[in-house]
């Protein structure tokens, strides 16, 4: 069966799943707006993710040949990449490079809404 292309949506209007993160503290809601079979390009998958108030998208690697992108939409965190920590907040696009580590934590009383997406690395 052919998987449709992904053409539009309104993230605010996305459908929210409550899971745990690799392994982090508390839940977190997410959508998987799309999936490399839905994309033209080297687009792994693009995601919309809400971090509550001190929940944690736990640290986690991708492999060797994934490069992901965390667009902070709304809200404050503690990022964690390949052993640095820093405060991101509303507008700031962070890289996790092919196999590096990262992991996130809400800080602030807002939560923290993120655009997640992942292209594949050649």
């Amino acid at each position: 069966m052919a998987v449709a292309p992904f053409s539009r949506c309104n993230l605010d209007s996305l459908p929210l799943t409550r899971i745990q993160a690799h392994g982090g503290d508390g839940s977190i809601e997410f959508c998987r707006i799309a999936e490399a079979g839905n994309l033209a390009g080297g687009c792994n998958f693009i995601d919309i993710a809400v971090v509550p108030a001190g929940a944690t998208i736990g640290r986690h690697r991708h492999a060797a040949n994934e490069e992901e992108f965390y667009l902070v939409l709304a809200g404050r965190a503690q990022m964690y990449r390949d052993g640095q920590e820093f405060t991101v907040g509303p507008g700031d696009l962070v890289r996790n490079p092919p196999g590096g580590e990262h992991g996130l934590r809400a800080i602030g009383p807002e939560p923290v809404r993120l655009f997640v997406f992942e292209v594949r690395v050649p």
